[in-house]
């Protein structure tokens, strides 16, 4: 039922300011029936503290309002390209933390440097390219969504095993299975990022051993895995 997606999306959105992950309105998350091909994603410029989960949006997956009385995100294009583009994710967080949009700003991926990262990362985080003049005058939000795209594909990169992206020079966004997971997968990049900002301040040539990397991987995902209960 929508009404238990936008209690979930709701849900996600509070745990972004929880986290610490949102500053003001800077963040937003959204999930997706897809039974239905509905998404449902927070307002446009709304205070988390003034929200309930009756004023999350729901929109088709043309960006067309279905049912709510307020603008869904400014990011909602964004969200949808994500959607169309990667079919296994159920939910998309999208946020402007300390450290992963110190990287973003950067114009660098986050380089996997430890056991921390490789545990939820099969690799580098990737930052998208430099968005061209064209791109940010026309459909700005879209186009966000299409080199998000684009840096996967070319770089034949498996959105859930990467789950997660730097846009560069804005900020970073995350996804999952569920709009839970999207929120935990963006509170686990924010530490990756601190981790490996202090890690390469400290040792800028270091690169860690891809034996290690793929172990850590391989512990907690696929069908081999054995970390956990």
């Amino acid at each position: 039922m929508v009404e238990d997606y936008k209690l979930s999306v709701y849900s996600a959105n509070m745990e972004l300011v929880k986290s610490g992950l949102v500053t003001f309105t800077w963040g937003n998350a959204s999930a997706i029936d897809r039974a239905k091909g509905l998404v449902i994603i927070k307002p446009s410029g709304v205070a988390y503290d003034m929200m309930s989960p009756e004023d999350m949006t729901v929109v088709d997956l043309e960006g067309r309002i279905v049912e709510g009385r307020l603008k869904p995100s400014s990011d909602t294009p964004t969200h949808l390209v994500l959607y169309k583009a990667f079919p296994e994710i159920g939910g998309i967080a999208h946020f402007h933390s300390e450290f992963a949009t110190s990287w973003a700003q950067a114009g660098t991926d986050i380089p996997l440097l430890g056991t921390t990262h490789a545990d939820y990362f099969a690799g580098d985080v990737p930052c998208t390219r430099e968005m061209t003049d064209k791109e940010i005058r026309g459909d700005y939000e879209r186009e966000t969504g299409n080199v998000i795209v684009e840096r996967f594909t070319s770089g034949l990169l498996d959105p859930l095993q990467i789950p997660g992206v730097l846009v560069k020079n804005h900020g970073p966004f995350t996804w999952g299975e569920s709009v839970a997971e999207a929120v935990f997968h963006a509170a686990v990049l924010e530490q990756v990022s601190k981790i490996a900002y202090f890690s390469h301040t400290l040792n800028r040539h270091y690169s860690m051993n891809s034996s290690l990397a793929e172990k850590h991987y391989s512990r907690k995902h696929g069908t081999g895995k054995y970390y956990g209960q």
